[in-house]
């Protein structure tokens, strides 16, 4: 009797090695703690609750965190919530403001942080683009550049919002976007061709 023939294995491409050995690179990084503190930026929203004290006290706790220091937060502006098929007016409307920190977290570390102080306030991830009590993005992380399935840093849609830009250029006119340009720029490109999405205050 002869046995039976072995399965043909087919090697990865190239392109698909080399995209398996950038996700292992990727995803190190993410788990590595800084030896110096790094410059992060979050972008932070609330369009359910008490809006404006969750956002204080996000900020509050991040800053009581170990591992993380130098909080600051831009002014809040009101935004329309952003929905899977765009903005609608309909729903809930946002707060949103920035807010900048320096942290010895690592990239994956921080996210938990985050999550941690959302889950505190209420969050329940139900829907994607659902409302929220909370929600707390990292923006950017020094110039760290990584793409994971749990963390992509730069935020991959940071240099299209309106909530994110506007509030940032307030806090600091010389911030930049790594891989995208000076926030300024960007900001002006972005209201030149959807005019002004937001503004300052707190209703």
């Amino acid at each position: 009797m002869n046995p039976l023939p072995r399965p043909r294995v087919t090697p990865p491409s190239r392109n698909a090695q080399a995209r398996l050995e950038r996700l292992a690179a990727d995803e190190e990084a993410a788990g590595r703690a800084p030896k110096t503190p790094v410059s992060v930026v979050l972008a932070l929203g609330a369009n359910l609750g008490a809006r404006a004290e969750t956002l204080e006290a996000a900020v509050r706790e991040l800053g009581e965190h170990s591992g993380i220091d130098d909080v600051s937060l831009s002014p809040v502006i009101n935004s329309v919530a952003v929905k899977l098929n765009g903005p609608d007016p309909e729903a809930p409307g946002y707060l949103n403001a920035v807010a900048t920190l320096s942290t010895t977290l690592s990239p994956r570390d921080l996210l938990a942080v985050g999550a941690e102080i959302e889950r505190a306030h209420g969050r329940e991830r139900l829907e994607r683009w659902g409302d929220r009590t909370l929600d707390i993005d990292i923006i950017t992380y020094g110039d760290l550049a990584i793409d994971t399935p749990a963390l992509t840093i730069p935020h991959p849609r940071a240099a299209e919002r309106d909530f994110v830009l506007g509030p940032w250029h307030e806090l600091d006119a010389q911030a930049f976007l790594p891989g995208y340009g000076s926030v300024a720029e960007l900001l002006a490109e972005l209201r030149a061709t959807q005019g002004p999405a937001s503004e300052t205050g707190t209703p």
